[in-house]
């Protein structure tokens, strides 16, 4: 057969045609690939600017499961004392941290503004109204706290005074750095770590009768775990005898001065101010006018700030220039107790007497819960 150049390039010409477009069109489709690949991507990652700082709380609300702090204690809670003391709290976290970013928003933007190791912190107890006082502090413009507990001193000491740091929200000159940790008062290693800190931290601690305190402690957790055993047969050793089995911690927390002995090795008694639970209830602007003097703070939060709840008997908060609903602490809080034996009640106030008046003597405080 002839050789036919005519024929030839009608084969080859179309064939070289086809995979240059071939070509082009795979390079197309990989550049549009990577497009989407990376817009995914991305998209992924915005979640996380909004929650970023809610998560990071989150994880560090993790559950260790370290004994108590007191040596033989014995908790049924090991793991829920540390769950009841931020899980019952982080709903209103969330809603407190809106509220923070709202405040730093509505002012002007500081650069001199860092954060900045705590000057006060509350201390204790758990059950005491730790709560409702971190919330009443917060409506002075010169207190910027943190509404997570870091159980830095107690569970994170480890991780150094930097990450403690990093937890603060910013301040700027003049405003007092707190934060509020109610497990710091009864745990024995806490007292040197704070002095090492800073020597000068002024400490508060809200006590309350610490008969109705073991009462609420059991009440929170019963919420948690119903099927624990009664009040009545953890609190006594011997229910014949009598006795009163202090290796539990909701008893042993209450034995309030045992534990101002341990932080008076460290700290004078002028830098601890110890508020009634009781009183921060039924006086919430007389008892916040001792603790803005104790800060060294103007009288800025009064009784305007206040509205009584008879419901959920206790204060909640006003703003008093505007007209908004008070604004109440969660639903966690204000549990109805159980009816306990009122001769295992009685065993127990017999058992704190003592215990209370060494308090009233060492704080020079009556607190009238004999």
């Amino acid at each position: 057969m002839e050789y036919s150049p005519i024929i030839h390039s009608l084969h080859v010409v179309p064939s070289s045609h086809v995979k240059n477009k071939l070509f082009v069109f795979c390079i197309m489709l990989s550049l549009w690939v990577y497009m989407i690949y990376c817009c995914v991507g991305y998209c992924s990652t915005v979640p996380n600017l909004t929650y970023g700082s809610v998560n990071r709380h989150e994880n560090q609300a993790e559950v260790d499961n370290q004994g108590s702090s007191l040596g033989a204690s014995r908790d049924l809670l090991n793991n829920e004392n540390e769950l009841d003391s931020r899980g019952d709290e982080w709903d209103e976290i969330r809603g407190e941290a809106k509220a923070l970013d709202d405040n730093a928003m509505s002012g002007s933007l500081n650069e001199s503004e860092s954060k900045k190791l705590p000057q006060a912190i509350i201390i204790g107890v758990k059950k005491g109204g730790t709560r409702a006082l971190l919330e009443f502090l917060r409506l002075h413009p010169d207190i910027r706290a943190v509404g997570a507990e870091p159980h830095f001193f107690d569970r994170n000491y480890d991780k150094g005074l930097e990450w403690y740091r990093e937890l603060m929200p910013k301040s700027s000159e003049g405003q007092l750095t707190m934060e509020k940790t109610p497990s710091y008062y009864v745990t024995k290693e806490v007292p040197a770590r704070i002095y090492a800190m800073s020597k000068d931290t002024k400490l508060i601690v809200v006590v309350r009768d610490p008969v109705t305190r073991a009462i609420s402690d059991y009440t929170q957790t019963r919420s948690k775990k119903p099927d624990i055993p009664s009040f009545e047969s953890l609190t006594l050793k011997n229910t014949s005898a009598g006795l009163i089995d202090t290796t539990w911690s909701a008893v042993q927390i209450g034995m309030y001065a045992k534990h101002l002995e341990r932080w008076l090795q460290y700290f004078p008694m002028e830098q601890l101010l110890f508020v009634s639970g009781e009183r921060l209830i039924t006086d919430p602007a007389g008892e916040m006018a001792r603790v803005q003097d104790f800060l060294g703070l103007r009288r800025v939060v009064t009784e305007k700030h206040f509205h009584f709840n008879p419901a959920k008997g206790f204060p909640c908060l006003k703003r008093p220039e505007g007209n908004s609903r008070p604004h109440c602490l969660g639903k966690t809080k204000g549990r109805t107790h159980p009816n306990i034996d009122p001769e295992v009640v009685q065993r127990l106030r017999d058992f704190y007497k003592p215990f209370n008046f060494k308090f009233y003597q060492m704080t020079g405080h009556d607190f009238g819960w004999d």
